[in-house]
């Protein structure tokens, strides 16, 4: 591992966390250079929901390559994006009644989301935009403005101006209505909330801890949105593209964005991102928002590829079948330990179980590595263990990883409690 301490920046994370050289990889398998298997629940932060060297995209891939196709092509016309586009209309956007046009970003997911802010205050006229508690949308500085997580924040980076925060769904507790608690913000003209071009938000937020939005939350998100004229973003790079069970996590309530962002497994695994408008905001001039990447070719291949994983709902199922093993499990497990004051939550493919004990979600973490499981944390404290598996992966792989997390989390009791003499946690 030297020459990454020698030669990377300190800024590097996740080697940190999974301290070992990878060499191979094989739908939801890892393997490092000595040959040591891990079973991946991580999956790229969300970027590789099909798994790792997916073999029908990988001979796309290599096909294309080998007969030459173009690579980078900027914004021009080519066979890869036309082929794309084709298989996002008729596989995607035209069963779900969905008339959205595309716009081709930079090659990961912040560009999206800062296309889609300059783009609502440029057709609103307005400024400000409304983003909530526990939001992750990006670390550049638009995006970082809108992105709640407090270890990204700085008041140096200039990033809290034209925005406001408001509370998620749920984030003050079952009682509090938090849609009915913007509206008052919204009414009253001297709240100190200007009125914004758009609302931001993640059905699901991931990194935030995986907090779901309810359907009735959503609804009733969207009726204020459609009532003071602002603009709805649904930011689905994480939870999107099939995640929660549905091609976009949305679906479930009925609702209709104004904007969409995409990116992570639209690739494929690949670099790429995108944003879906509604036709009558697509207010651009010719290269008036650019970006040397956004003609990413041989991702367009990938993404045609992934997208035939939709071309019924066997997918969906399986999301939704395995789904509920994970809650079982988790629920399960939780309740295994007692000590740990676990609570599980999530939605088709993407899981958490809350261990709100200082430091007990890093450790478990720590835990299942060296079993030969990768899981991030995620929360406000780190105290949320994330469930992020292929949705592709096998089913007695599933069950292998719970396994995992059973052990590593049997593992942590087991040492709190001989730390503390048997005392409990």
């Amino acid at each position: 591992m030297r020459i990454f301490e020698e030669m990377e920046s300190e800024v590097r994370g996740y080697v940190r966390s999974f301290p070992t050289i990878f060499d191979t990889a094989h739908g939801s398998e890892m393997f490092d250079e000595q040959g040591k298997r891990y079973l991946d629940f991580f999956a790229g932060a969300g970027t590789l929901n099909y798994g790792h060297n997916n073999p029908q995209i990988t001979e796309a891939m290599i096909a294309y390559l080998k007969r030459g196709g173009i690579v980078h092509g900027l914004d021009k016309a080519t066979v890869a994006k036309r082929d794309f586009l084709t298989k996002l209309r008729d596989t995607i956007l035209a069963p779900r009644n969905l008339h959205y046009k595309v716009q081709f970003t930079g090659p990961t997911g912040t560009n999206a989301v800062e296309t889609a802010m300059k783009l609502a205050r440029m057709v609103k006229r307005r400024s400000n935009i409304i983003t909530f508690t526990n939001g992750y949308h990006g670390l550049t500085l638009g995006s970082l403005a809108v992105t709640g997580n407090y270890d990204y924040k700085d008041e140096t980076y200039g990033s809290r101006s034209n925005t406001a925060f408001m509370p998620y769904d749920g984030f003050l507790g079952p009682d509090v209505d938090t849609i009915d608690y913007m509206r008052r913000f919204l009414e009253d003209g001297s709240s100190g909330v200007d009125l914004p071009a758009a609302i931001i938000l993640e059905t699901v937020q991931g990194e935030g801890g995986i907090n779901v939005a309810s359907i009735d939350w959503l609804k009733k998100l969207e009726s204020l949105c459609r009532e003071f004229d602002i603009l709805l973003i649904v930011d689905d790079i994480q939870v999107g593209n099939g995640r929660t069970g549905t091609f976009f996590s949305f679906e479930r309530a009925g609702i209709y964005p104004d904007m969409v962002t995409l990116s992570k497994s639209i690739g494929g695994g690949l670099p790429m991102a995108l944003l879906l408008l509604r036709s009558e905001l697509d207010q651009w001039q010719p290269g008036e928002h650019t970006g040397t990447f956004r003609g990413n070719n041989l991702a367009f291949i990938a993404a045609t590829e992934g997208l035939s994983y939709w071309d019924n709902d066997d997918l969906s199922h399986v999301v939704v079948r395995n789904g509920e093993l994970m809650q079982e499990e988790l629920q399960r497990i939780a309740e295994k330990y007692p000590e740990l004051e676990a609570s599980v939550r999530g939605l088709g493919m993407v899981w958490g179980i809350e261990l709100p004990q200082s430091g007990v979600a890093s450790t478990a973490s720590a835990e299942c590595f060296e079993r030969g499981l990768l899981i991030e944390t995620a929360g406000d404290r780190d105290q949320v263990l994330k469930l992020l598996p292929s949705l592709l992966i096998e089913e007695d792989l599933l069950r292998e990883g719970m396994g995992i997390i059973d052990d590593a989390l049997g593992s942590v009791v087991e040492k709190r409690r001989k730390a503390l003499g048997g005392q409990g946690l």
